[in-house]
């Protein structure tokens, strides 16, 4: 865009806005988002076992997880199986609904999964839902 100042020369304004710091910005930011999406989803990882039936989680409720190794989880904390039903306690407070999920790796017997069953059941917990993937057929 050009005008004309009073002594009658043309001049140009600097109308134009230099984008390329913006775009590192954002470019860096982006990554910085890539890296750490993957790391906040869930920080145990377990090969749940596959079901046909599969409902769809519309609720949050607190998670216990037993991981390969059979070690206790509540959340993402680790937790003694004696100590399972206190730290319920504590984080569900005065809920009224008193349910939550469980996710067990496929590999874990029946036996650990049954105690910890046991234990929800002795912390008061009416409804304990198993966490399942889809089952996939294999090609």
């Amino acid at each position: 865009m050009a005008f004309t100042s009073p002594q009658g020369r043309t001049q140009t304004s600097l109308s134009d806005i230099n984008v390329t710091p913006f775009v590192d910005v954002l470019l860096v930011l982006l990554i910085i988002f890539m890296l750490t999406a993957p790391i906040l989803q869930s920080g145990i990882e377990l090969d749940v076992p596959q079901t046909k039936t599969v409902r769809e989680i519309s609720q949050e409720r607190l998670v216990v997880s037993i991981d390969q190794g059979q070690r206790l989880f509540l959340g993402n904390d680790a937790v003694n199986i004696h100590d399972l039903a206190p730290q319920l306690r504590s984080k569900m407070g005065p809920r009224q609904d008193q349910s939550v999920f469980l996710r067990s790796d496929k590999s874990v017997p029946f036996g650990t999964v049954a105690m910890v069953v046991d234990e929800l059941r002795q912390a008061g917990i009416e409804q304990i839902s198993m966490v399942t993937e889809p089952y996939q057929e294999k090609k």
